[in-house]
């Protein structure tokens, strides 16, 4: 099949809304940045004017020269009224994008009860909201909520509403299971009629998964004639999420055959589903299909066995295609020829028969064991991969550090830091208050070191998150510490695991000044230039 298809993201709209997911402005102009990378074709970035975030997000993103078109959320104008004077569709202008994204009523019912007004209301409300917005030169998505609820109770005029919003315009006729209870072959079914009635505009579809069918309907659909596909990166959503674009993109592409994404980008999906869910600080399944850990790991007997003679006995794909690797969990080969790619990616020399390279593969395994995750941590793994060859060298000793958190009665919190270290053979005792106890060490560490590094002064912590690893133990559990720094050029991030997330903390914080400080060097003189030493912990 041939036909061109377009994929529309909404995870900084739509994804947003499930349960435990709040993305700051910057967490949504990062996942911003990597989707464009990706090359997703829309990018529903939020609601304008809805609140301080959004209206950050849709400054700034302008600056961004992203691929990707970037669509603001609106609704249709209220009811008795005019769109020339609706606030809602104002500020949809007044974002800046070249895209909107305007959501309607379908399903009499809601006509009656949600919005308390008439059919013929309703309808003039969708073209006079959509012509208004075509006038002021935008393109314009119609979302029709709850299409296949009201296609069901009433077609004539669910139908109707398409028709009047194609009439007003609009360039896509997106059909919405809102409620998720939608059955596949009731989509296509559906999907076909609209099809056959649609002269100028295109289909989309845009579907959720309380029925665990979101996927199974978005490519119903496709089949039935939709030429734009809604979702969301990892299904994120309310209440059980919406279709997952991690399993859309690749079943469309590698399954059915249609044009979504070039092959390199494709190569991209399980780094970017990763990233995304670092940045979300949200567990991401590790079955999750095509971009999970476990999707192509395969563990002892006669699959082990099947899969390093030739990986199609087990594997339906080449994991590589959608940027995974196939993981044998009982074999030494495991991970090696990942490990070998990143080396030769960053320039290091890895012999995969020397001893050397063995270990910090046999490392890298444990850790990964432990909690480790590089795939959101690529500066940590650069820093063993650079230790390994020797490329390291330590710029300090690690000695001790204490912290003190003090808390009265009717004062805030104060946290203080105690840190000493060895360097050049002198010892260096400082302390540093800070707003938490991270933010104290990163201070007192920072204050042993500036004198001897000042570049450290443009080095800023941006970002920092941590993950339970396992909730068995409650508060005793072991934590993932993912830290972003960045400078007036770059940003990179570092991880730490522990039982004590201080001490997940201070690896991270200590992986991070590393990095910092041999990033200020040419990449050839590494071997001549001293690198932090890990400190507290050795991996």
């Amino acid at each position: 099949m041939s036909k061109a298809l377009s994929i529309f993201d909404t995870t900084l709209r739509d994804g947003t809304q499930g349960e435990g997911i709040s993305l700051s402005a910057d967490d949504k102009l990062k996942i911003a940045k990597k989707l464009d990378q990706l090359g997703v074709h829309y990018i529903e970035g939020g609601i304008p004017g809805s609140n301080s975030k959004d209206i950050e997000f849709f400054k700034r993103v302008q600056d961004f020269g992203l691929s990707a078109k970037i669509t603001a959320f609106g609704s249709t104008r209220r009811k008795d009224s005019i769109a020339e004077h609706d606030a809602n569709l104002k500020r949809v202008i007044e974002s800046g994008v070249q895209v909107a994204t305007l959501v309607g009523k379908s399903w009499d019912f809601h006509v009656y009860t949600a919005l308390q007004t008439t059919l013929d209301e309703n309808l003039a409300m969708i073209y006079d909201s959509i012509a208004y917005l075509k006038r002021q030169g935008l393109e314009v998505i119609f979302d029709a909520e709850h299409f296949f609820d009201g296609y069901k109770n009433n077609p004539e005029y669910a139908l109707a509403v398409m028709h009047k919003a194609e009439e007003a315009g609009a360039d896509v006729l997106t059909m919405c299971d809102t409620n998720g209870g939608t059955m596949p072959h009731e989509v296509h079914d559906i999907v076909s009629v609209l099809a056959g009635r649609v002269t100028t505009s295109r289909l989309g579809i845009h579907t959720h998964n309380d029925c665990e069918l979101a996927v199974a309907n978005s490519l119903s659909a496709v089949r039935a004639g939709a030429e734009q596909i809604q979702g969301t990166m990892n299904g994120y959503g309310e209440r059980c999420g919406n279709a997952n674009l991690c399993s859309i993109i690749p079943n469309l592409q590698l399954k059915l055959g249609y044009e979504v994404l070039e092959p390199e980008r494709l190569m991209q999906l399980t780094n970017t589903a990763r990233y995304v869910s670092e940045i979300a600080n949200v567990y991401m399944p590790i079955n999750q299909p095509y971009v999970g850990t476990s999707a192509f790991a395969h563990k002892g007997g006669i699959h082990v066995s099947a899969i390093l003679r030739d990986s199609r006995t087990y594997e339906h794909i080449t994991p590589e295609t959608v940027g995974n690797r196939q993981r044998v969990l009982v074999s030494e080969l495991a991970g090696q020829s990942n490990i070998l790619s990143k080396a030769q990616e960053l320039g290091i020399p890895f012999d995969p028969e020397n001893e050397d390279t063995r270990e910090v593969i046999s490392k890298i395994k444990d850790l990964e064991h432990q909690g480790y995750q590089f795939e959101g941590a690529d500066a940590s793994l650069e820093l063993l991969l650079r230790e390994a060859n020797g490329d390291l060298k330590e710029l300090f000793v690690f000695e001790s550090f204490k912290m003190l958190v003090e808390k009265s009665a009717g004062k805030p919190v104060i946290s203080e830091a105690f840190v000493k270290l060895n360097i050049d053979g002198t010892s260096i005792y400082t302390a540093a208050e800070g707003n938490g106890p991270v933010n104290a060490l990163d201070n007192a560490l920072r204050k042993a070191l500036i004198t001897y590094y000042p570049g450290l002064q443009e080095i800023h912590l941006s970002d920092y998150k941590v993950r339970v690893l396992d909730d068995k133990d409650a508060t005793a559990s072991k934590v993932r510490v993912l830290i972003e720094s960045r400078n007036y050029e770059n940003s990179w991030s570092t991880v730490g695991v522990s039982g004590n997330v201080i001490e997940a903390s201070w690896e991270a914080l200590v992986d991070s000044l590393r990095y910092a400080l041999i990033g200020q060097t040419k990449r050839e003189d590494y071997t001549e230039i001293p690198s932090a030493a890990r400190g507290l912990v050795n991996h």
